[in-house]
């Protein structure tokens, strides 16, 4: 018998039914009407402890990642991550970037790579990327402002390949000017169009 796909949904937002949370509902949705398994996790439930920048993860050779020095709750979400076949990875812009709370999240995967003392760069232990991924972010700025003029796109493609996924797309969702938000027919089309594209990859 075939095993069924798997999803995990990663939600970076300080807002639950905010836009970004929105958006990646529609897609679990989504991807769940086409009979793939989703999970979907609010980072700020989560107890992530702030990277100390030890380096101690980074140190032990192998395709294996790292291990961190803290005991919180990143291990078993990175284990869920890693054991599921696709992944959506949403979160909002502040800043002219991914905020921090995705940001915290992103400096704990950095176990993903070896760099050992001494050595002038890491390198990703695995390289392959198997599974696909989609990311979305949102911001009060015009949605051309918002992808091309700040580094949130660039910032969360560097999270889906340090968690071993390539993305199938992006949704970004420009003009937010309500705490409340409501996915719009051309975003929902989009998304639907993506997540159909991720079930084929």
């Amino acid at each position: 018998m075939t095993k069924s796909k798997t999803a995990i949904a990663i939600v970076g937002s300080y807002r639950k039914g905010g836009t970004v949370d929105a958006a990646v509902s529609e897609i679990v949705s989504s991807l769940q009407q086409q009979g793939i398994e989703s999970e979907k996790i609010y980072l700020q439930d989560c107890t992530i402890a702030f990277c100390t920048n030890c380096r101690s993860c980074l140190q032990t050779p192998g395709p294996s990642r790292g291990r961190c020095i803290h005991e919180d709750d990143m291990e078993n979400l990175l284990q869920r991550i890693e054991a599921a076949d696709v992944l959506v990875i949403g979160a909002p812009t502040n800043a002219g970037s991914v905020n921090a709370l995705t940001r915290r999240f992103l400096e704990r995967c950095v176990g993903f790579a070896y760099w050992p003392w001494g050595a002038r760069a890491p390198v990703l232990r695995v390289k392959t990327r198997r599974k696909a991924s989609i990311l979305v972010s949102a911001s009060g700025a015009p949605a051309l402002i918002g992808r091309y003029f700040n580094d949130t796109m660039k910032t969360l493609r560097t999270l889906s390949r340090y968690l071993g996924a390539r993305p199938v797309g992006t949704v970004w969702i420009g003009g937010v000017t309500a705490e409340k938000y409501r996915i719009s027919v051309r975003t929902r089309k989009r998304i639907h169009r993506l997540t159909h594209k991720l079930v084929e990859h």
